[in-house]
Formats: C-alpha cells, structure tokens, sequence
C-alpha cells in the first residue's frame, strides 16, 4: 500500500458533462493545498447523439483537452491519480475506444462512477470546503448532463440522488432553436420539478438548516445575481433567479446573451442550468441557496487522500453489505486468508497488483452474499445483488468486476462469462477468478482447521499445490474437486497440478 509520504502530491481529474477539470493538490501540515488547477469547457454532452455516439469531432475536443492534463499527470505516480467521468460517459453507447484514448492521453486510468457515488464525492467535496459544524446540509450540484442533490451531516451523506436533468441536456431539449421564451422557460422548470417529484416528500420530511450550491452553473448563477446587482444578500433566492430569468427572456435569444457576471462560455448553456435551479427551488421549497467552492475534484481529492490514509469508504461498504446480509464471518474470513496466501505466491508471476489483490479480498468476503436469496445458484444471486447495489466508493468497473469474481467463484469457468471485460482486464480477472476457486473449494467443509497447504509455485502458465504428505487421500472430495477445477483451467490454457 501506499503510505502518506507516498501521497505527499495527488490529482483529480473530472470529467464532466460540460467541462472537464484537473486539479493537483498537496497535504501539508494537515492541510490540502491546490497548486494546480485546469479548467476547460468540452461540452461532451453536446456530441452525444440519442443512440449514445460521440460526435468524432467532439471527441476529439476533449482528447485534445486530456493530451494537456496528461502533460502535468504523466509525471505522478498510477495510484496517486483519480480519474472519473459522469453522466455523459454513463450514457455512451460504447465507451471502450474512447476510454483507452482517454487513458494513453493522461497516463492513468479512467473510471466511469455511478450517479450515487458522483453525489457522495461532491457531497465530500462540499463538506470539506465549509465549517466542521453539525447542522444537516442539502447540496446541490447541476452538472452537463445531470443534477445531484444530497442531505448530509458533517461528512456523512444521508440521502443522495442523482437525476438525468442539466445544464447542457435542458438547453439542447427546450432552448434548441436558441430563443429565450417564457413558454419554453416554463416547460423546462415544469419538467425539472417532474424529475425531482419522486423524492421531494423524502427530501423535505428529512430536512435541512443549509441548502448548499456547487460547481459551474450555480456560481455562475451567484455570479450573475450579484454583479447584475438583483441581490446584495449572500447566496441566491427564488425571487431574484426569477428576476434573471426575465431579464434573460428579454434578451430574446441565446447568442444575444450578455450580462454581468455570465462568462463567454458559460452563455450558451445557463438558460438549461438556470430553469434546472428554479424547478428545484420549486420542487423542495427552497427560498435562498448558498454557493460552495467546493464540488466533485475536490472530493475526489479527499476520498484519495482518505486511501492513503486507510480510511477507505470502499472497506466500510464491503463490511457493510456483509453484516446486511448476514454473510457467515468466520467461513469469509477463511477464504479470505487462503486467498491472500495465493496472491503474495502468484503475484510476481501473474503480474498482479495491488488493486487486484484488494479486490480479490472483499470478493473472497462477499462471495456468499447471494445466500441471502437461495442456495440454489447462490453465486448468480451474489453477482446480482453487487451489480446493482448502491456501493459507495465503488466506480462502475470496480463494481462491475467485484460482481463478475463473485459470480465467478464457482460453477463452470466459461469463457464466454468473460466476454463483457476490457481486453486489457481479461486475463487479470481470469487469474483472479481462478485463485478466488480454489480458495473456497479447499474451505468448502468450512471446518475450522487451516488447510495444509506447505507450499505453493506460480509459473505464467500456472500454479501448483503442495499439500501436507497424505493430506489429499484423507480428503477425497477435494481431490475430486481440485481434479475437476484443474479440467476448467486447461479451458483457459492455465495448469493446475497438485500433489
């Protein structure tokens, strides 16, 4: 693992709907410093047609825009990088060419996260840019393509929600033709309000005592507000969004749009960003919001930092999902342990890291979690539940591969279970998959004695087992079990010998 000197220097990189953001940072004396920064405008959501397929042209926009943070990021070490894309990335039809273009252009990997998990990480953000008071905040952050709304206290989210509703998608659906009318301000407001009906009663019984704003369009909003002098008063209310809100009406069209505050790049999508604002206003009764400084890259920034420091949100969920559905402890911590042993023998030989071997834990801990459901193909019902669970710290690969492991640990080793990974991910998971096996075949009595397991050799074509002299005999179940997992090896080219 890494250890704080390690993380002395760390960086964020968003890429969001609309912009797409970078920021470096550094914990000095306790303190996160930022000492760079990088903003740039790429309107991803803008090349993104109704079947989900990027505009080359735009494409190329935002490669160009990450061939310029990878100037600054190829130096950092992989592990001291986060990358993470949103709601437009989510919406992609086929993400995989540009995610690896994405990648060869910043040196590090890409993660798409999941809407839920976007609104934790601004939540985060949010919280470590105010006071460390104990009063229940509601935050709010329009993106491009999508608004999250979250209640939290202290550094704790509550509830958290992410709808496809933003600055970029409104403008395209209800300002196309690029006139600023009451009628189209109306239907977009109106539909705002729609998308949040379904969990404005919750949000509202919860309550708060500070309704917070974050990144782009609401500062740029803020912005607006008090340098075309509506409002003297900290923040924004209804009443003075209203107010600009005409005088944005009185314009009459979205190229004709100048006013105080509103930035050249900013003009084309804050009459989607401003009508979004005013539905939530609406919605959940709010009369005056707060801008923040901080947003999703600086809660990438602290959830990073929080790795290095062991204070993990990923390890908290995993145990989480574990005591909810009553996974037997004592046999995960087994497989658990016969697992790590497998991977400090393969993991030179395998060329598995350190992001692997973690992975392969919190499998080895969940693997039974689909007992919860049925006995009867336990393994799918586990798959199912870590695919679509909320699991916060987790990007959608991250996820989705922790899911594929568990679904994975028994049944046929089938190629075709393989087919949906990233090629570069195929035989890592493979490797993974295959230790995860043997780990819970040779505890499948779940008795509570270690299994004697003298020695263990790796080769890149395989592994083999040295059991205590007479051992297998006395145990013919799991020499029958080892033979069989030995045949679904030689399907993937991997031996498996044991004596």
């Amino acid at each position: 693992m890494h250890t704080e000197n390690d993380a002395e220097t760390v960086a964020a990189v968003d890429l969001g709907s609309n912009s797409f953001h970078m920021i470096v940072a550094r914990r000095q004396d306790g303190e996160v410093l930022k000492v760079d920064r990088i903003k740039e405008t790429v309107r991803l959501a803008s090349g993104l047609d109704p079947d989900g397929q990027l505009d080359p042209e735009v494409g190329q926009r935002a490669l160009a825009c990450l061939d310029r943070f990878g100037q600054r990021l190829r130096q950092l070490p992989r592990g001291c990088v986060r990358v993470v894309g949103t709601n437009t990335l989510r919406q992609m039809d086929d993400s995989r060419a540009f995610l690896r273009a994405a990648e060869e252009a910043l040196g590090h990997p890409v993660e798409i996260i999941a809407g839920r998990e976007e609104a934790r990480l601004i939540y985060l953000g949010v919280a470590h840019a105010l006071a460390d008071d104990s009063g229940r905040r509601l935050v709010m952050d329009i993106g491009g393509g999508s608004t999250e709304f979250i209640i939290g206290e202290r550094f704790e989210p509550v509830l958290a929600e992410s709808l496809e509703m933003g600055c970029v998608t409104f403008t395209q659906r209800f300002f196309a033709d690029g006139k600023l009318t009451r009628k189209a301000f109306a239907a977009a407001q109106l539909q705002a309000q729609r998308e949040l009906q379904p969990i404005a009663s919750a949000y509202r019984a919860a309550g708060w005592e500070q309704p917070l704003g974050a990144s782009g369009t609401i500062l740029a909003l803020d912005r607006m507000v008090h340098e075309g002098e509506l409002d003297e008063a900290p923040g924004v209310s209804r009443e003075n969004l209203e107010r600009l809100r005409d005088a944005l009406i009185e314009q009459g069209a979205i190229k004709r749009l100048k006013w105080p505050g509103l930035a050249e790049d900013r003009a084309p999508v804050i009459a989607g960003g401003l009508a979004v604002l005013l539905g939530a206003f609406e919605a959940l009764g709010i009369e005056r919001l707060h801008p923040s400084d901080g947003a999703l890259r600086e809660g990438v920034i602290h959830d990073l930092l929080g790795r290095f420091r062991h204070e993990d949100v990923r390890g908290s969920t995993i145990h989480h999902l574990r005591r909810r559905f009553a996974v037997d402890a004592s046999q995960a911590e087994r497989v658990q342990a016969t697992v790590a042993r497998l991977v400090s023998a393969v993991c030179a030989a395998w060329e598995l890291g350190e992001d692997d071997a973690e992975r392969l834990d919190w499998a080895a801990e969940l693997h039974e979690i689909g007992l919860a459901l049925a006995h009867s193909k336990y393994h799918k019902h586990g798959e199912y539940i870590l695919t679509w669970a909320d699991l916060p710290g987790f990007s959608q690969p991250e996820q989705a591969e922790l899911a594929w492991l568990v679904r994975l640990h028994r049944g046929g080793l089938k190629p075709k279970l393989l087919s949906g990974v990233r090629e570069d991910r195929a035989r890592p998971l493979l490797f993974m998959a295959a230790l995860l096996r043997l780990a819970v075949l040779l505890h499948r009595s779940r008795a509570p004695d270690p299994v004697p397991l003298e020695r263990i050799e790796a080769t890149q074509q395989g592994l083999t087992l040295t059991f205590a002299p007479d051992w297998l005999d006395t145990h013919p179940l799991t020499r029958a079990d080892l033979d069989a997992e030995r045949e679904d090896w030689a399907r993937h080219k991997l031996e498996l010998e044991f004596e």
